[in-house]
């Protein structure tokens, strides 16, 4: 049997450990991982595999570090300080990705006719990707000049509403003669992504 002094220490160490474990909520090591331990090698997997999109990823990814939309004046296509300011900030994304396309897209508010509404939109949207092309896009990339007119409000009002009357640019697929692309070696689109996150 153990001398008391010597039980004592054993059992105060035994008792501060239990106190330290019991007070942390997290696993060791939890805040090295953060829930991503791992997640490149997955996705690198997954698109390799096809299960994940890198089309639909990158689309995530500019809605997430771009703003996507600008907005006009009441029945006007001509683009405002906001709107080259924020065209500028989407060019500066796409010229990092020249094997992948864009659609622009025109919308307006629910005033007027739906005739009119709908060559508004387009007038919107070729105003977009006219200052697209003038920040040196190549226009080919810019896939589709679509106007939705007034289908799809952001507000559902008969009001004049700014938020209405907007262009959204988005991620729309690849460049096919681009040689990322024919040749099948998205890796090299990946690895540009993996290496340029780091700075």
């Amino acid at each position: 049997m153990a001398p008391p002094a010597r039980r004592a220490r054993a059992l105060a160490l035994t008792l501060a450990a239990t106190l330290a474990v019991a007070g942390c909520d997290r696993e060791a090591g939890s805040r090295i991982d953060e829930g991503g331990f791992g997640a490149p090698t997955m996705n690198n997997i997954l698109y390799q595999t096809g299960q994940l999109d890198y089309t639909v990823v990158l689309a995530e990814r500019f809605a997430r570090e771009v703003p996507t939309t600008i907005t006009f004046a009441f029945n006007s296509a001509t683009l405002d300080a906001d709107a080259r300011a924020v065209l500028g900030l989407q060019a500066a994304f796409i010229r990092h990705f020249p094997e992948v396309r864009f659609s622009v897209y025109g919308h307006t508010d629910l005033v007027g006719s739906r005739a009119y509404n709908h060559r508004l939109g387009l007038r919107r949207a070729r105003a977009a990707v006219d200052y697209l092309v003038s920040l040196g896009i190549d226009r080919s990339r810019l896939d589709a000049l679509v106007s939705f007119g007034e289908t799809q409000p952001l507000v559902a009002t008969d009001a004049q509403d700014r938020r209405n009357r907007r262009t959204v640019t988005e991620v729309s697929g690849f460049v096919q003669d681009n040689p990322l692309v024919v040749d099948g070696r998205f890796a090299q689109i990946i690895y540009r992504n993996y290496a340029g996150s780091g700075g």
